[in-house]
């Protein structure tokens, strides 16, 4: 069966939670709702009282007509049975109604709990975990999450069921009740041998609708590629074959499930094999009346159901266990950045200092080794380099989105691992080379750096990039409808609409990873000037993709490997000729207003 489970191992960040320390967890979420509780537990009484004294009724009844024929007492007997069934369906609607509301009311808690996780983790933990995976667990495990609740609410009931059932069945004939009673125990081992089968098929069940949420996920998000170069079959074969195995393990945890019952089954029914040939002795012997024999044989089959199901909760009780381990896994999640402090940090100058910073994203992986750089407050340094040199572990550094190991990055002065982050980002403004945007108007995600931001406030700003000419090639203006990821816009205005939010939040420093999409002229001299409004009397950092940036620059940093090996402005690196040369003539040159390529030799 091996084969079935390839591919489904524990995420870095899971752990193993005893049973104990799971309902403990899972108590502290219900802690609010006890008076709910209470009158659950309340209804739960009343009902397994009602579901019990129905056969003592019926039995009743029996020797009574045996020796009183009178239709009044008959009357009687009939409007009894009709009241305690009427009294148990109405305990058990109020017990419902409720049990319903409080697991909600958890559950939202819950989801919210593990939302907020999620949006607690570091940059490095999306870099490793995929993101459908984490979708799964804060929607599907957290739903789950209610089947452990509803389950235990069921245990009580049949727990009360089978204590009520039993003291029946003792007073009725001792010698019978125990008889039953030692069959008991066979049941509960037999359930409990399912119980570590159990819990490793749920656990697996949980990780492959994982891996299918995060296979279709992907798919959907990236459904532009696989047409442009026509792979929906290879696409279809690849989901294909995750549904596949998510077909076999669901299947096998149907096995392990239904099987259960079967076996259970047959125990109890040799058990009532066994009180049925007894009992009939009794019957003979005339040591049990008609009445009282029927109150046993009724009471003995409502005896065998309740205890199964107790029996079995512990096999199904898995599945809502393996769903709460998950989602407590991902609260319980260690993170890789660690503050030392939490200071409020006020307006910044931007001083950034780098002093023997040592940074690796993997232990085998070096980007930064004892790396030393000052940038004074409201210089903009472009860094220039070929891919994997260090240019972007640095503005994520300072971002303060990855933890390094070594070393220390000083803002104005101080430690960055003091700060308050969520203090500390709000004077920081970073443009990703990609500009995401979230589905609402454009106007709405340029409000989004800064919530509070009047319409006008809004608008001042988006005319100061580029002059504001750009929003009249939007069709509404501010008010055009932006699509998910920021469909329904060009890339070049989705450039601009970063830069605006940006420039709303009015940062001392920002990072920016210039984006590399082919604009026409007129977009790009937009994008241009408007980088010049965001970077203008603020610190900066440009990782520069574009001429005109690393030329206005005051400063130009080349690395390789991690390392500096040119420092300088545009003239001076030139006139060196370094690397910063070499790049220049392969990379940039062809960007220079006055480029003219040379021509080929004729032959």
């Amino acid at each position: 069966m091996g084969f079935i489970m390839d591919g489904l191992d524990a995420e870095g960040y899971d752990r193993s939670y005893s049973d104990r320390d799971l309902l403990s967890r899972i108590f502290e979420y219900f802690r609010p709702h006890l008076g709910v509780m209470t009158f659950v537990a309340l209804m739960i009484v009343l009902d397994s009282l009602m579901s019990a004294l129905l056969p003592i009724l019926i039995a009743r009844g029996l020797d009574t007509l045996a020796t009183d024929h009178s239709w009044q007492q008959a009357g009687i007997i009939v409007v009894a049975i009709l009241l305690s069934g009427a009294l148990a369906w109405t305990f058990n609607f109020f017990r419902q109604w409720h049990t319903a509301r409080a697991v909600g009311n958890v559950v939202l808690e819950l989801r919210e709990s593990a939302f907020d996780a999620v949006m607690a983790r570091d940059m490095s933990f999306y870099d490793e975990y995929p993101s459908g995976k984490i979708v799964s667990r804060v929607t599907s495990d957290t739903q789950d999450f209610a089947t452990v609740v509803t389950l235990t609410l069921n245990l009580m009931s049949q727990l009360l069921l089978v204590a009520i059932i039993f003291a029946v069945l003792f007073v009725i004939n001792a010698r019978l009740a125990l008889i039953a009673g030692a069959i008991a125990p066979v049941i509960v081992v037999v359930a409990l041998g399912f119980r570590r089968l159990a819990r490793y098929t749920t656990q697996q069940a949980r990780r492959v609708l994982a891996e299918v949420n995060t296979k279709v996920q992907e798919t959907v998000t990236g459904i532009a590629v696989a047409k442009t170069f026509r792979q929906e079959g290879a696409i279809y074969e690849e989901f294909k074959a995750v549904n596949q195995q998510s077909y076999r393990i669901n299947l096998r945890q149907g096995f392990v499930f239904s099987g259960i019952f079967p076996v259970l089954g047959t125990v109890a029914g040799i058990g009532t094999a066994l009180v049925v040939y007894f009992g009939g002795l009794s019957v003979l012997d005339g040591q049990v009346t008609p009445g009282a024999w029927f109150l046993f044989v009724e009471s003995i089959n409502l005896f065998w159901f309740p205890l199964t199901g107790i029996a079995s909760f512990w096999s199904q009780f898995q599945l809502g266990l393996s769903a709460s381990e998950r989602v407590f896994a991902l609260i319980d999640a260690e993170p890789r950045v660690v503050q030392i402090d939490n200071q409020p940090v006020g307006r910044l100058a931007g001083r950034i200092e780098f002093r023997d910073l040592t940074f690796r994203y993997t232990v085998r992986e070096r980007v930064l080794e004892e790396f030393n750089l000052t940038i004074p407050a409201g210089q903009t340094v472009a860094l220039v380099g070929h891919t994997g040199a260090g240019k972007s572990s640095l503005g994520k550094l300072v971002a303060r989105f990855y933890e390094f190991q070594g070393g220390q990055l000083l803002i104005d002065g101080k430690d960055i691992r003091t700060f308050n982050l969520t203090s500390y980002r709000r004077r920081l403004g970073i443009v990703p080379q990609t500009p995401f945007l979230f589905r609402g108007t454009v106007a709405e995600n340029i409000r989004y750096a800064r919530q509070d931001a009047t319409d006008a406030q809004v608008r001042a700003v988006a005319e100061r990039i580029g002059g504001g000419d750009w929003l009249g090639a939007l069709e509404h203006g501010l008010e055009t409808e932006v699509g998910e990821e920021g469909r329904g816009i060009s890339m070049g205005q989705r450039q601009l609409v970063a830069l605006a939010r940006v420039l709303i939040q009015d940062p001392a420093i920002v990072v920016l990873d210039e984006a590399t999409a082919s604009v026409d002229p007129l977009t790009e001299a937009q994008i241009q000037e408007g980088l010049d409004e965001v970077l203008r009397d603020r610190t900066a950092i440009v990782i520069a993709h574009r001429l005109s940036t690393i030329k206005t620059a005051d400063r130009i940093i080349v690395l390789r490997e991690g390392q500096i090996i040119e420092d300088g402005d545009h003239d001076s690196l030139l006139a060196a000729g370094g690397h910063y040369a070499e790049l220049y003539s392969t990379y940039f040159r062809h960007q220079a207003p006055d480029y003219a390529p040379v021509p080929e030799a004729a032959y």
